[in-house]
């Protein structure tokens, strides 16, 4: 029961890590990392992270820098960023990349906290699997006699009251993320 809790509880978990690393993709207002760590370079033959290949940081709250430590790798990470679904422009001065993060509108605000929240829910659906699969794992021991109704029962209320602490926690994710979006 105790295995079957704490798997249970650990998928739940990755769900939450995923829907963080989804709301990393979400452009904002704000400069951030995060941003290019889905765009692969094609470097030598072999797609490659940006991060993998230069150095990406942050010097003010609009302006994301990328410096390659390779030289020949300037003109490919530039046409990889032009390329990515960003809609951002690269400007290279031969030394470092630098990225401006144009303030979002007000429309474009909107789609993103929809975006925030399909994937919130979608988030919530795979801990409400999860919830499925224990308990169906739980009603399964009941059934080949090796816990009694009592423990059925009080498994199902742990599950459930995991259940609710991760639909609560993707909530508070997304209320986070939704006022960042939505700040001016």
């Amino acid at each position: 029961m105790d295995t079957i809790l704490l798997d249970a509880e650990e998928r739940m978990e990755k769900a939450i890590a995923a829907l963080d690393r989804e709301f990393g993709r979400l452009r904002t207002g704000r400069a951030s990392t995060s941003l290019v760590d889905s765009i692969k370079v094609d470097y030598y033959g072999t797609p490659t992270p940006i991060n993998q290949l230069a150095s990406v940081a942050v010097p003010d709250s609009r302006t994301l820098t990328i410096q390659p430590w390779d030289r020949g790798a300037f003109n490919l990470v530039e046409k990889a960023i032009m390329q990515s679904d960003l809609g951002l422009t690269p400007v290279n001065d031969g030394k470092i990349i630098r990225i401006s993060i144009p303030p979002l509108t007000e429309e474009r605000r909107k789609e993103l906290v929809k975006l925030a929240k399909k994937y919130t829910e979608d988030a919530k659906v795979a801990v409400r699997n999860i919830r499925r699969d224990a308990n169906e794992q739980i009603k399964k021991l009941e059934k080949d006699k090796e816990i009694t109704e009592d423990d059925l029962k009080h498994g199902q209320d742990e599950v459930q009251k995991l259940t609710d602490s991760y639909v609560a926690k993707s909530d508070k994710v997304l209320a986070t993320k939704e006022k960042e979006i939505m700040e001016v």
